[in-house]
């Protein structure tokens, strides 16, 4: 595997996992890299999580504080979790473990912006960075570093770090050599410069990653797999969101306010995301492009079809089998996509520039449009709030997708009141359930509520919903946005006490 390392100073540098692990203290900041499942180290962090493990049995206290791009896997966020080794994660997580010590309170966990992370890092509110570890797919002559199937936060955990460890990992393919854009452009105010992305397709930056040689401590050569998740087939629900979404597609190239290629698509991760993707492939849209932050399978089905010409985001988020696919046939998509550090993939500004069409999931909406996408019940942390709002506040449109009911429809996502607001009404033009689809744009407060009731909830709480928004009418005392203040969260309430949002 050392044909990867081609710096002879770091092949000098190459041990073991568990030699690189020691590198690692108790009580510091770690940034590694990864961003949904892909390009995390497979390999240290493992082998800090039997360190941990074996610190806790002396009866020594052993954890750190822990910054990577987006969620990871089981065998790091897992690893780490399970060993008791995190005092505090950020920015996103998805593990189950990890997700339960959470909300277990024994895990802090700041959910943050995706696109703001890495300034808040830079201005110190964290704390220093002690070491960094990232995966890479080469080390070249110079010492400069080909990413891996993620970009993330990488390039500023590896400027930041007082300590860098790398893992080489020669499962990534060689192919992914030319397809990042790292920009080196970024700064902190009052010396922000505008960022000269004009359309998805533009390259500001380099292929590489920049690191002191003298800054490595340690290299460690891997051969694994990214967390490359199966995605479950698209299901009704599913479908018929996605249909609703390329019908109001084309209502708005009927409407001008798209052309026929309609306008950059940023896309959420999931079996919705998929679908959509799926639909926009049988329909007659060709030729579109994508500017987000992950490339799953359905967007990678797109290029091969020609449904898109160019996708821009900072990582993969793979199936097994379209993982493979990829890796066969990494060259030819060089000229299909660019990779991106997630400053830049998730920017507010270049959002709201180049006009994009946002496509999110949510756990709920209430009457009025705002949108929880992070809470369960209000208290408990399901993931995180992820990239979402970066896209939905600055979008051209904003749509946030759901099916009506979760829970064997013992859960209505159609709600009187969110239980936790992540996406204000402001920044929501479109709910999509497989009921419907509401357009909220240019609607006042009670005309959405119209909109959602009839459009969006399913029939088994349609009542419910009107039998609410009828008495608040009546009884609120304010007519401008009408709640029962008492009674607004009571759903919730009931699902708590009795396993179901149904009235008795």
């Amino acid at each position: 595997m050392s044909t990867r390392i081609h710096h002879p100073g770091l092949r000098a540098k190459v041990m073991s996992a568990e030699q690189a692990a020691a590198f690692i203290q108790p009580g510091t900041t770690v940034g590694m890299s990864g961003f949904t499942g892909s390009g995390y180290p497979k390999a240290v962090p493992a082998a800090l999580a039997e360190r941990i493990t074996a610190a806790h049995a002396r009866g020594e206290q052993f954890q750190i504080n822990l910054h990577t791009g987006a969620s990871t896997s089981t065998e790091m966020d897992g690893a780490l979790a399970e060993a008791g080794g995190i005092a505090l994660r950020t920015p996103f997580q998805s593990d189950p473990t990890m997700r339960k010590k959470i909300n277990a309170g024994e895990i802090e966990y700041i959910d943050t912006h995706l696109s703001h992370l890495a300034q808040t890092v830079w201005n110190g509110f964290y704390g220093p960075m002690r070491t960094a570890v990232i995966e890479v797919s080469a080390i070249r002559e110079d010492g400069t570093l080909v990413p891996s199937s993620s970009v993330g936060n990488n390039k500023s955990w590896l400027d930041l770090a007082d300590q860098v460890i790398l893992e080489v990992n020669s499962w990534q393919s060689e192919d992914l050599e030319g397809m990042h854009d790292v920009y080196y452009g970024t700064a902190l105010p009052p010396h922000r410069k505008p960022v000269l992305v004009n359309s998805p397709s533009d390259r500001i930056g380099q292929p590489y990653f920049e690191c002191d040689p003298e800054k490595v401590v340690a290299v460690v050569e891997t051969h694994g797999p990214d967390r490359n998740s199966p995605f479950k087939p698209a299901d009704d629900a599913s479908i018929a969101i996605a249909q609703h979404l390329v019908e109001f597609f084309e209502h708005e190239v009927a409407q001008g306010r798209y052309d026929e290629r309609l306008l950059p698509l940023q896309s959420g991760v999931g079996n919705i995301a998929n679908a959509v993707m799926a639909e926009l492939v049988k329909s007659r849209f060709t030729g579109l492009t994508a500017f987000t932050e992950v490339v799953q399978d359905g967007m990678l089905d797109a290029l091969d079809s020609g449904t898109l010409a160019m996708a821009s985001a900072t990582a993969f988020s793979l199936s097994t089998e379209s993982a493979e696919r990829f890796n066969a046939n990494a060259a030819k998509y060089r000229d299909k996509l660019i990779l991106r550090t997630q400053e830049i993939s998730n920017h507010p500004e270049l959002v709201r520039r180049l006009g994009i069409l946002a496509m999110n999931g949510m756990i709920e909406a209430d009457l009025y449009g705002n949108v929880n996408s992070t809470h369960l019940m209000g208290t408990k942390m399901m993931n995180g709030l992820g990239g979402s709002g970066d896209f939905a506040r600055n979008a051209f449109t904003s749509f946030f997708l759901t099916p009506s009911i979760a829970k064997g429809g013992d859960i209505s996502c159609i709600v009187p009141m969110v239980s936790h607001v992540d996406h204000t009404e402001h920044d929501v033009h479109v709910v999509v359930t497989e009921q419907g689809l509401a357009d909220l744009r240019g609607l006042s407060p009670k005309q959405r509520a119209r909109k959602i009731i009839d459009t969006c909830a399913h029939p088994d709480y349609r009542d419910q919903l009107e039998d609410y928004y009828q008495r608040a009418l009546a009884g609120s005392g304010g007519l401008h946005t009408p709640h029962l203040i008492g009674e607004a969260l009571s759903w919730h309430q009931r699902f708590l006490d009795t396993g179901t949002m149904k009235q008795g």
